[in-house]
Order: structure tokens, then C-alpha cells, then sequence
């Protein structure tokens, strides 16, 4: 976390957690759901509007965590403000590159230790750094990589991967 970050956390010991605001969709996008957001309908099928800030972004992302029950948050300062997640905590970039090699949406690298289908067709992979969403658009490095047995997908519902690799989409005060 950044240092700014710290120094308010210890400053100011006792703001509020901020629930419904911030989202990640399946795509390494975020998205501020301002009340508006919030009161047409739930995160993704109402996303919010996308934050293009780069500074903002790359902010986000280096104070981007998760608590021991599994929900992820963004840091700001004092306020610890949750995440809702469209498939999963981290979206994975492919790297075309020998061991095909995974890329964050925060831009963190990361081992591959094992990958899932979900009745979907769609792919994730669990790492060091967690459990997450391959990026569509890499799709085909992932085919190579699989073609070359360098990864093994097992089947799981999506129903059942927030429980098995231990996050939670929606982290709501006293869920």
C-alpha cells in the first residue's frame, strides 16, 4: 500500500467502510457506482461509469486487497471502500511469451498453479497472487498453452468458485 495511505489509516482509525461503490468487471475494468448506479439496478448488469483515470487506476490498483473473509477492497486513505466483482478478484492477461505467462489487471505477475472451465466456456486461473478470470481476449494463447499441456482445465460451476478459492462478489456489511 502506499505510504499516503498508511500515514491516514493510522491518522484516522475509525471512517466507515464504503459498500455498492467501486466494481471490477470480467474485463480488468473499473466502475464508480454512484447512487444513480446503485438505485437502476445491481453491479454488472448496472456497471456505473468507468474509471479512465490513469493516475486514478493505477492508485486503485496498488491499495487493492482483501480482508480475511474474502472480500476485496480498494484502500482510500482511511476508508476501506469494497469491491464488487463481476466473475472474480483478478483478471488475467496472457502473455505471449515461452510459459505463457500471466499478467494481472493491476499489472502483477503471477505463477499459473492450476486452471478451471466453468459451464460457461469460461477460463480462470488460480496463482500465487489468487484466484481469477482469464481476459477474453486471450483466449488463444490460453488454447496454445493448453494444446501444449502446459495447462490443464478441470471443470467447476461458477456458482462454486467464490466458495472453493475463497472470495465473496457482492461484500455487504454483515454478510
Amino acid at each position: 500500500m502506499d505510504d499516503i495511505v498508511l500515514k491516514a489509516m493510522a491518522k484516522w482509525p475509525q471512517v466507515p467502510h464504503c459498500h455498492g461503490w467501486l466494481a471490477l468487471d470480467a474485463r480488468g475494468n473499473w466502475f464508480m457506482r454512484d447512487d444513480r448506479a446503485q438505485a437502476a439496478g445491481p453491479f454488472p448488469l448496472v456497471k456505473g461509469s468507468r474509471i479512465e483515470h490513469d493516475k486514478l487506476r493505477a492508485f486503485i490498483e496498488r491499495n487493492y486487497a482483501a480482508d480475511a473473509s474474502g472480500a476485496w477492497y480498494f484502500q482510500n486513505g482511511p476508508q476501506r471502500v469494497y469491491v464488487d466483482l463481476e466473475a472474480a478478484p483478478w483478471v488475467w492477461r496472457v502473455q505471449d511469451a515461452a510459459g505463457w505467462p500471466l499478467l494481472s489487471h493491476t499489472g502483477l505477475t503471477a505463477p499459473l498453479h492450476s486452471s478451471w472451465l466453468d459451464e460457461n466456456g469460461r477460463l480462470f486461473a488460480l496463482t500465487d497472487l489468487g484466484f481469477g478470470l482469464v481476459h477474453t481476449l486471450d483466449t488463444g494463447l490460453a488454447a496454445q498453452a493448453i494444446e501444449a499441456g502446459a495447462w490443464t482445465p478441470q471443470t467447476l460451476p461458477f456458482a462454486q468458485m467464490p466458495q472453493r478459492f475463497g472470495y465473496r462478489l457482492t461484500p455487504r456489511p454483515g454478510a
